[in-house]
C-alpha cells in the first residue's frame, strides 16, 4: 500500500462539477492498494501518518502531526500509485489490487483515519476526479507499507 502525503491548507475533490470531499489545514493523501496489501498495511500507514510530524511549531521546527494540530484529511483513491513503469513507456498497473479488495482496504484506511482526526474528506472510488489543493510548504512525502514493515522488523 502507498500513500502520497501532501501538507496542505485546503484541499477539496469534485466529480462532474460536484464537490465531494474536502479538507481544511492537515493533510491530502492519495492511496494506492497494491496486490496482496491487508487491512495490517492500513492500519501501519494511518498510525505512521496521524503520528508523522511535519506541521511546524512555534519555533517553526517540524514537531507536530496532524493530530497535534487537530488537522483535517482528504484521502483520494489512486491505483496509478502502483505503475510499473519499467518497461516501455506506457505504465502498467497489474500491481494493482482488484478493484472490489482495492476499494475495501481505501474504505477501512478511511475509517482508522476517522476514528484519529476530526474531519475527513474522501474521494470517489473509481471515478474521474478534478482536485485542487493548496500545498503548505510544500511538503510531500511517499510513503510504502513494505517499507514501514521491514523498519517494524
Amino acid at each position: 500500500m502507498k500513500a502520497v502525503l501532501q501538507r496542505v491548507k485546503h484541499a477539496k475533490v469534485e466529480v462532474d462539477g460536484t464537490v465531494t470531499g474536502e479538507c481544511g489545514e492537515g493533510l491530502m493523501i492519495l492511496l494506492g492498494v497494491a496486490k496482496g496489501d491487508t487491512e495490517a498495511d492500513a492500519d501501519l500507514l494511518a498510525k505512521k501518518i496521524c503520528n508523522l510530524r511535519i506541521f511546524t511549531d512555534e519555533n517553526d521546527k517540524m514537531n507536530l502531526s496532524v493530530k497535534d494540530i487537530n488537522g483535517e484529511a482528504l484521502v483520494i483513491s489512486q491505483f496509478t500509485l502502483m505503475a510499473n513503469y519499467r518497461h516501455g513507456n506506457r505504465p502498467d498497473f497489474f500491481e494493482s489490487a482488484p478493484p472490489a479488495e482495492a476499494n475495501r482496504l481505501y474504505e477501512y484506511f478511511k475509517s482508522l483515519l476517522q476514528g484519529e482526526l476530526k474531519h475527513v474528506g474522501c474521494g470517489v472510488f473509481g471515478a474521474h476526479m478534478d482536485v485542487s489543493l493548496t500545498n503548505n510548504g510544500p511538503v510531500t512525502i511517499v510513503m510504502d507499507s513494505e517499507v514501514l514493515k521491514k523498519k517494524a522488523n
